[in-house]
């Protein structure tokens, strides 16, 4: 008799989850398997057959000083990015879960950029960023600074770019925080008020332990979307432009070796890279995740 309810229960169990395991299959696991296969080839004449040529593609990756620079432009984007969202999310997020008028519409407001196209947004900052009749420079020259190339000078087009990934990401960020802050028990701040704890106290021994799963959630996410970045960059960077070098990530060289230089064997074995990449740092931060985030 507890055979049968166990194996019903395991049925069920999966025939529920049955959904999500064959879109993870179809989606990532089976698309993952044929990329590693195809990094293993080169593409014949005119983009037309597979060549198996061993690990040559890796070789070539190796040597690539094109790739390494990808590379350290993918990470420091998404050193700029994440962590100053995750603290303007934060924040946002803790003066809407307080009782001010209009926090509804402030939500939405915030929440706005994930509602659209990356590439209406790029297009938009593009046009704000525009040396010779955007705004940001007009508004500058108000108070008598000069123009600024906001994304051909090299030194500064990177800074701009995460501008644009910070104002995007933002919103979402603060709606998962500010749902992990709901969550948390108000008796814990009138205890805390009783004792005589500060708001600042209260923000890092009360608020911050407890939101801290949520945080770690969004921090996670929104480094493998970092490190995936390619609509702003591709938006407003071409290979001609002087900032190309600097700006370039994995992504957007997978693209161009892929598919305007039709080398789809090189350009599966950067997204390996990448694939490696995203892997080590999730792996760190499930490590060290147990030192800092607290489950209640």
């Amino acid at each position: 008799m507890k055979n049968n309810k166990k194996r019903k229960q395991t049925f069920w169990g999966l025939l529920f989850v049955a959904p999500t395991i064959i879109g993870l299959l179809i989606l990532n696991i089976i698309p993952i398997l044929q990329t590693l296969k195809m990094s293993f080839f080169k593409s014949g004449d005119f983009g037309r057959g597979d060549i198996f040529i061993g690990l040559a593609n890796y070789k070539r990756l190796l040597a690539d000083q094109q790739v390494w620079q990808a590379t350290w432009n993918t990470i420091l984007y998404t050193l700029l990015v994440v962590p100053i969202m995750v603290i303007l999310a934060l924040i946002l997020a803790s003066i809407l879960n307080a009782n001010i008028k209009g926090k509804h519409l402030y939500r939405t407001i915030y929440f706005l950029p994930m509602v659209a196209a990356p590439a209406a947004v790029t297009m938009v900052w593009k046009w704000l960023y525009n040396e010779d009749f955007g705004l940001i420079n007009f508004m500058l020259s108000k108070v008598g600074i000069g123009a600024i190339d906001w994304l051909k000078d090299p030194k500064i087009a990177m800074y701009s770019i995460a501008i644009i990934g910070i104002w995007s990401s933002v919103g979402y960020g603060m709606i998962l925080i500010l749902a992990g802050l709901q969550e948390i028990p108000r008796d814990y701040y009138e205890v805390a008020v009783i004792d005589g704890a500060s708001p600042i106290k209260q923000f890092f021994h009360i608020t911050l332990p407890l939101v801290s799963p949520t945080l770690f959630f969004v921090i996670v996410t929104n480094i493998i979307s970092s490190m995936q970045v390619f609509d702003s960059i591709y938006m407003v960077q071409s290979v001609t432009s002087p900032a190309y070098q600097n700006t370039v990530s994995l992504v957007y060289l997978f693209y161009n070796q892929s598919f305007k230089y039709a080398d789809r064997g090189y350009g599966a074995t950067i997204v390996m890279l990448l694939l490696i990449i995203i892997m080590v740092i999730t792996g760190i931060q499930m490590k060290v995740q147990k030192k800092w985030v607290h489950y209640h």
